[in-house]
């Protein structure tokens, strides 16, 4: 019979992967509200030209 203070010890699941939200970038920092505006500007600007010849 096995002892209750016998544990076994699963392997490290993230061994060997870097987490990337750890690193710090030197880029510029954009915010997602800004992102999606400047992709709907993109877009209108874009119809705007397709439909305006």
């Amino acid at each position: 019979m096995a002892k209750k203070n016998d544990k076994m010890s699963m392997p490290m699941s993230g061994a060997g992967l870097v987490r990337y939200f750890d690193d710090e970038s030197m880029g510029p920092k954009i915010s997602p509200k800004h992102v999606i505006a400047i992709t709907i500007i993109l877009a209108i600007f874009c119809l705007i030209l397709r439909y305006s010849v």
